[in-house]
């Protein structure tokens, strides 16, 4: 309920509102360019709380993170130092696709964050909840808490998660509410869509948490993390040393059986869930709806923290009733005697669309306005950082009276992921892949620094010190190339190269040489000796261009071509109605979207070649 007394606040220049994982680094990336900020949450107890799993990176998503870190942000650097368990996924695959992820301590997570924030300059922390944002003559000017505070401010971002009227929801229970028992934002809503904003409703959801201590781990398969990796943060030194074991185990058509005999039962199937929910992390009934051949699917057992006995059960995510859960989980080989400590539930909640939005985040219609993580119809805390970064960073710049930072395709996940928003929409909660990175190749997490962190230190976001160690980085890469290109001769090399089914060399042959026939570099640095004083991440990345030299190449030259229609610039003025020869749905689109060039039209669902083509023709007659 809004209180009838008002009162105002001058203090800031940028208001945050919303402090989850796109929150906080929108207000650090805000804070630590100079510009005072107020962060506001509805409760500080949630700051960069993890409602979901309690880990950072994944698939794509560790890509996401180091991104995130080369540019100056927090989230690897928090990952890092709160990591219960480190793991390399896709060991087995190419380098494109290997991602590293970390089992976080949640409580130590949020705790960690939130001593960031409260100890940043230029930074203010609040636990208020936002009601309406004000805008004057097309500009942001603040907004107003229901408290009655009026916060006057020229940049405003918006990052509220799943919290808009937000509702949990378990079999026939439904209830206002947010996340984890945490409160719902109700007030801001309509005020979005009196903007000009067009709301939508998605669902996400999460598995129970059961007490470790009555889980019968004999009956799962044992997964251990690993301590030869690089962290996610460049300013880290290396991976905890100490780690805590996962577990696997599966369900079984037993579990499948009860789930089917309940889906009359099931808000999914019942008609209570309104929202679109994610198509790549469904809940267990949607699994065994979807996926009715596959006798069993994966369930992971990790622990939620060091100092407490719950354990995320992952791959179980469900919203059927509690006596129905309960049934359910005792099925589950080493589950059968496991206490439930929290219930699954899914949660549904109102966000944004994108093509709203520019690619710097800011909303169309209203100038300093801007909009990052769940609210934009994402899922994942990656995703949210990384857009709360460039929110963050875009809003400063603006304040700051410099150029824009847009990140693309080719550049950085964080440019494919805020593309695809921008351009194309979502009508799912939007989820970070590697197959939706054409120049993943490119894209690699090793290399994340050398793609970004000199953009970064432009923007005065990247500090002196990550500047310099990035400096150093890449010295350490090039000095580790030179050595790899020297020579061996025929008689110091010949036993070595026939162990591995090569014939003996006629003349010299390089290290480098040796990598592209498949040999292991561990092996050639331990043979010949060479490499010994350079870290691990260092000859990884200078291995990895060498073996993919090829692909590389190639990859360089489709990025040239694309690179041509991103340089030919669309009118920011142009009537589409008005230009002959493009169809009705290209028409409405481009108006809808306004694309920046031709490559982003391009992009747009609904404009195909034939209406590129218009479109040059256009240009082209528009510059004689």
């Amino acid at each position: 309920m809004k209180v009838q007394n008002q009162f105002e606040t001058n203090e800031y220049r940028a208001v945050v509102v919303g402090a989850g994982h796109a929150g906080s680094e929108a207000a650090l990336a805000l804070a630590r360019t100079g510009i005072p900020t107020l962060l506001l949450s509805l409760n500080l107890d949630s700051i960069a709380f993890m409602a979901c799993n309690p880990s950072i990176g994944g698939t794509a998503k560790g890509q996401l993170v180091r991104e995130i870190d080369a540019l100056g942000g927090e989230m690897g650097r928090n990952a890092d130092k709160t990591a219960l368990q480190m793991r390399m996924l896709n060991v087995g695959k190419g380098a494109a696709v290997q991602s590293l992820r970390a089992q976080a301590d949640k409580h130590a997570y949020h705790m960690q964050m939130k001593k960031t924030l409260e100890n940043t300059e230029n930074l203010t922390i609040r636990q208020s909840e936002a009601a309406e944002v004000l805008v004057k003559a097309g500009k942001v000017c603040g907004v107003k808490t229901t408290y009655g505070e009026i916060i006057s401010a020229e940049a405003v971002i918006l990052a509220t998660g799943v919290y808009l009227k937000s509702a949990v929801i378990a079999g026939e229970f439904k209830q206002s509410s947010g996340p984890n028992g945490f409160a719902p934002a109700n007030e801001l809503t309509e005020n979005l869509i009196a903007l000009g904003f067009h709301v939508r409703r998605f669902k996400t959801g999460t598995p129970a948490r059961v007490d470790g201590r009555t889980i019968d781990y004999s009956k799962c398969e044992i997964q251990e993390g690993e301590t030869d990796l690089y962290p996610f943060s460049y300013l880290s030194e290396s991976v905890p040393q100490k780690q805590k074991p996962c577990y696997l185990t599966y369900t079984n058509e037993r579990t499948h059986e009860i789930i089917r005999a309940n889906l009359h039962r099931s808000p999914l199937y019942s008609g209570v869930i309104k929202g679109t929910g994610p198509r790549y992390c469904p809940s267990i009934e949607d699994k065994v709806v979807r996926f009715a051949d596959k006798e069993r699917h994966q369930i992971f057992l990790e622990p939620e923290c060091a100092d407490s006995n719950e354990v995320y059960v992952q791959g179980l995510s469900s919203s059927l009733p509690h006596d129905v859960q309960r049934a359910m989980y005792k099925t589950v080989p080493g589950l059968e005697n496991a206490r439930i400590m929290r219930y699954a539930y899914a949660i549904e909640y109102d966000c944004i669309d994108t093509l709203d939005v520019y690619p710097t985040l800011e909303f169309k219609k209203i100038e300093g306005l801007y909009t990052a993580g769940q609210i934009n119809g994402t899922s994942g805390y990656e995703e949210a950082a990384a857009q709360g970064l460039i929110a963050g960073l875009n809003a400063s710049l603006k304040l700051r009276r410099m150029p824009p930072f847009i990140l693309h395709r080719d550049e950085a996940y964080i440019g494919v992921l805020i593309d695809d928003l921008v351009t194309k929409g979502t009508n799912e909660p939007y989820r970070m892949m590697t197959s939706r990175a054409e120049h993943r190749i490119h894209l690699r997490q090793d290399n994340a620094d050398f793609r970004l962190t000199p953009r970064g230190y432009e923007t005065g976001l990247v500090s002196k010190e990550q500047y310099e160690r990035y400096l150093a980085r890449k010295k350490a890469v090039e000095r580790i190339h030179q050595a790899l290109e020297t020579r061996v001769s025929p008689k110091q090399c010949k036993d070595f190269l026939i162990s591995y089914g090569f014939p003996a060399p006629a003349g010299g042959i390089s290290y480098a040489d040796m990598l592209r026939r498949g040999i292991p570099m561990e092996a050639i640095c331990d043979t010949f000796r060479i490499l010994q004083d350079e870290k691990r991440e260092n000859i990884e990345t200078a291995c990895i261009d060498i073996k993919y030299e090829g692909y590389l190449q190639r990859g360089l030259e489709q990025i040239e071509k694309a690179k041509k229609l991103e340089d030919k610039k669309l009118p920011a003025d142009i009537d589409y109605e008005k230009i002959d020869g493009l169809r009705l749905e290209a028409r409405q689109k481009l108006n809808k979207i306004r694309p920046e060039n031709l490559g982003q039209a391009g992009r747009i669902s609904g404009v195909n070649p034939a209406d590129i083509a218009v479109l040059m023709v256009y240009l082209s007659l528009k510059k004689e």
